[in-house]
């Protein structure tokens, strides 16, 4: 239940509309904010009362509220997703400030969408990016490593900061063998590749990938590809690095050129090479780590953004998992 003593902070925006949709449906993410910081939050109109025992946490409140009003102007729509990330970083880090999360440069435009980082290591991430030659982002999946690199990437291409866009993945056989699917070699590969695609079509119109495609402006290739090269003025992505070997990742790493980033991205704990074989990702990280011009940044699970049903299914799942240990 959350407390009062009497200390109040009052918020007044200027567009009613924008305001409803900050606090919410039926006051949804008033609620949400309340359930997180203990603080109550009402709202009449566009003005906005918290009220609670701690002038810290309503001013952190009030500022988290004010950047997030300030996303909507600019056009980003906020969903509780945007909200915990910020309070989940206020509770673990009182007198946080919150202004630099939500700086008009943390946002990518492309052709089609406005992104955005929607945690603080997304955040982190997309700077360390920005301002250095080599990046590493490990984690799970559903972080956006490989979706916010791609962002990244045609924001960088298109700005003409870089004059190509590399993407390549290591081409893993699970399953099935390379040889017995059809097709020639691009063919039978292109699978592995498919979720670098889905990426692109998602920051560009379908005729402007192909074009770019074409040109080689853009490549997507398995990682045997990148032997032997030197990629000057390229953005290059390394997408499921987990899956190469050490031989690999070291000839991946080299192949930088003047005037050219590298992300790699990848998840140490999923690792798909045949039962024994070392991970290059992790070789790398134990190798490379303290490297002056190179950053990890590391995501966790607070990092995966799901829709609000994937999550609760996952939550089903695992209380199923966990009722049938104890029968």
């Amino acid at each position: 239940m959350a407390k009062n003593n009497g200390l109040e902070r009052k918020l007044e925006f200027d567009d009613a509309s924008m305001a409803r949709d900050l606090f919410g449906p039926h006051n949804a993410n008033l609620a949400f904010v309340g359930e997180k910081t203990g603080i109550r939050a009402d709202s009449r109109g566009s003005v906005l009362t918290l009220r609670g025992d701690s002038q810290e946490v309503l001013d952190q409140v009030a500022e988290a509220m004010i950047k997030l009003y300030g996303m909507l102007k600019r056009g980003v729509p906020v969903y509780p997703r945007d909200i915990e990330p910020v309070l989940s970083h206020l509770g673990k880090t009182p007198g946080a400030k919150l202004g630099k999360f939500f700086e008009e440069q943390s946002f990518v435009v492309s052709p089609k969408k406005t992104i955005s980082p929607r945690t603080f290591t997304q955040r982190e991430y997309m700077g360390a990016i920005r301002s250095g030659d080599m990046v590493f982002g490990i984690g799970p999946a559903g972080t956006g490593k490989t979706y916010l690199a791609v962002a990244m990437a045609v924001a960088d291409l298109l700005a003409r900061r870089v004059k190509r866009l590399v993407l390549t993945r290591p081409a893993v056989e699970a399953g099935e063998k390379l040889g017995f699917l059809p097709g020639d070699l691009m063919e039978k590969v292109n699978p592995y590749l498919r979720p670098l695609y889905d990426a692109l079509h998602d920051m560009l119109d379908y005729q402007r990938v192909t074009e770019m495609l074409a040109e080689g402006v853009i490549e997507v290739a398995p990682l045997a590809f990148m032997r032997g090269r030197t990629l000057n003025d390229s953005f290059i992505i390394l997408d499921e690095a987990q899956n190469t070997t050490p031989e690999q990742m070291k000839m991946f790493l080299t192949r930088l050129g003047f005037g050219s980033k590298a992300v790699v991205t990848g998840d140490v704990t999923q690792v798909d090479l045949p039962r024994g074989a070392a991970s290059g990702l992790a070789e790398a990280r134990a190798i490379l780590s303290g490297v002056e011009g190179l950053s990890f940044v590391h995501f966790n699970e607070e990092d995966v953004i799901r829709h609000p049903l994937v999550g609760r299914i996952v939550q089903a799942y695992e209380r199923h998992s966990q009722s049938s240990e104890k029968k």
